[in-house]
């Protein structure tokens, strides 16, 4: 596509936002083969093209939306984290909306009829267990086993600047982690698809009818930041940016600050030494109904002013940090923290004294697998 020969241009420009175009404006790339088309779309809040919701914009532009799939959090993006939500109908359009994050992740056969084509386009964040790949993942093997097209709509990695963490081992495979791939794996969700396509792991290797629009004028050294938050949890650049490392808190008994102001921008524990900082997590509607500590008081970090600017690799100086700040009776660790790390050997290490930097060369060797894999499947220049 003809995209492909702006990103050198554009990418010397200071990687001005303003000179970005998600996939869903690049329309001249798919809008004239779309409109003679049944369409469905995997969407939430965050898939807007400018000013307005896609579903909304391609209705304008004489496109038949007959339905819409929607992942954890909903279609307007207001449920909690893990929340199950229901199948419902959108008020404006009228159009069903199927849940994908309740009592089924996967589109059944039934729901998957009455339309050719499939367009995918939500705000990832790329980080492994950030569960918008996994329902991605479903909807192109629902879409290999029914003959239908799978279109993914582009758009920046706000955390593909680097690639960091352990590798997931496949026996903690879960819908938090399908995939072999690191914490920070570095794609956008369209060149992730390529590698979900060409490493054959839908299953039984099958293969969809993988079609993408890419992004104009981004590449990897591009700090991206939406400008629409991707989850009620993430609702700046900081908790983004955080956001790989602080999960690791969802496995232990720490709060990472939801039922605050500040998600996933604070670290603390009712049994941390008191210090300065402190907060008490609270019941939130739409984003924390029943975080952990809820209405306790806790001790902590405040990390709001932590450099994330300079973040070049996965900071795990701050989870390391708060293992040796907690004077808890109980684990520190939970059996969660399996699936959230995808390995064993995390935790075994902390709990071992091992340095940040003897943990990180510990993953070297895989990381060099890994990067030669997923050089084959990148659409932008890398970092």
């Amino acid at each position: 596509m003809k995209h492909l020969l702006c990103i050198v241009f554009l990418s010397i420009q200071l990687n001005s936002f303003s000179q970005i175009r998600v996939g869903a404006e690049c329309t001249e790339d798919y809008l004239p083969y779309m409109q003679s088309k049944k369409v469905a779309v995997v969407a939430n809040h965050t898939s807007m093209v400018k000013n307005e919701h896609l579903v909304d914009f391609l209705i304008r532009n004489k496109v038949t939306i007959v339905k819409i799939f929607t992942p954890e959090h909903g279609f307007r993006g207001k449920a909690d984290a893990g929340e199950v939500v229901g199948n419902t109908v959108d008020t404006k359009t009228q159009i069903p909306i199927i849940s994908l994050y309740g009592d089924k992740k996967k589109p059944s056969k039934q729901d998957m009829q009455g339309f050719d084509i499939v367009i995918y386009d939500m705000q990832d964040v790329g980080a492994r267990f950030y569960t918008y790949i996994s329902t991605m993942h479903n909807v192109m093997e629902a879409c290999a086993e029914n003959n239908i097209e799978f279109w993914v709509f582009d758009r920046p990695n706000p955390n593909g600047f680097y690639v960091d963490g352990p590798i997931l081992q496949m026996q903690y495979k879960s819908f938090i982690g399908m995939h072999p791939v690191p914490i920070v794996h570095g794609m956008t969700v369209a060149e992730y698809a390529r590698m979900i396509q060409g490493e054959k792991w839908l299953a039984h290797g099958i293969q969809c009818k993988l079609q993408y629009v890419m992004c104009d004028g981004y590449t990897h050294k591009t700090k991206y930041i939406p400008p629409i938050a991707p989850s009620p949890n993430l609702p700046n650049s900081t908790a983004i940016y955080l956001y790989p490392i602080l999960c690791l808190t969802e496995g232990t008994v720490l709060s990472c600050g939801r039922g605050t102001d500040f998600p996933f921008q604070v670290v603390g524990h009712p049994k941390f030494k008191p210090i300065d900082f402190s907060f008490t997590p609270r019941s939130i509607d739409g984003a924390s109904k029943n975080p952990p500590h809820k209405n306790v008081l806790c001790y902590g970090t405040d990390l709001r002013k932590y450099p994330v600017q300079n973040i070049t690799h996965l900071p795990l100086e701050i989870f390391i940090d708060a293992y040796k700040n907690y004077k808890g009776s109980e684990p520190f660790f939970t059996p969660f923290m399996l699936k959230v790390a995808g390995t064993a050997e995390l935790q075994k290490q902390i709990e071992q004294g091992m340095s940040a930097q003897e943990i990180r060369n510990s993953w070297k060797k895989d990381l060099e697998t890994f990067m030669k894999m997923r050089k084959k499947y990148l659409l932008y220049t890398d970092f």
